[in-house]
């Protein structure tokens, strides 16, 4: 027998209650990897923001720039990730940094992204 979702319940919130002990290790080691310790963790989030970069994955680009503004991360700061994402994958690596500092020019204005959420951001 097949059990319908509710229609309030995105396909992602879906995949986290039928597979909670997985979905849950991803959320464990998110909050663990990126915590302040010896590294701060606005840096660790953009770590993780030009590898996504690098990935060219939207959702991604979105929940880790979000995530360092809300960490702190100064424009300069940014700045410098995204030439490090940049100098490492070229012309589409500028294409995709240029994503990602329209969402960080959102977080300024104080608005919401439309790309739909993703695990990283969850």
């Amino acid at each position: 027998m097949e059990h319908s979702t509710p229609r309030s319940e995105s396909a992602f919130g879906e995949l986290r209650r039928l597979s909670p002990k997985v979905t849950g290790g991803l959320v464990r080691m998110r909050e663990e990897a990126y915590r302040d310790k010896a590294v701060p963790a606005k840096y660790k989030l953009m770590t993780a923001l030009a590898i996504s970069i690098a990935l060219r994955c939207e959702p991604c680009i979105d929940a880790y720039v979000r995530m360092a503004y809300d960490k702190g991360i100064t424009r300069e700061e940014f700045v410098e990730f995204l030439e490090v994402a940049m100098t490492m994958q070229g012309c589409p690596g500028e294409e995709w940094a240029v994503k990602a500092y329209e969402v960080y020019k959102t977080c300024q204005d104080g608005q919401r992204s439309e790309v739909e959420a993703s695990c990283c951001s969850h």
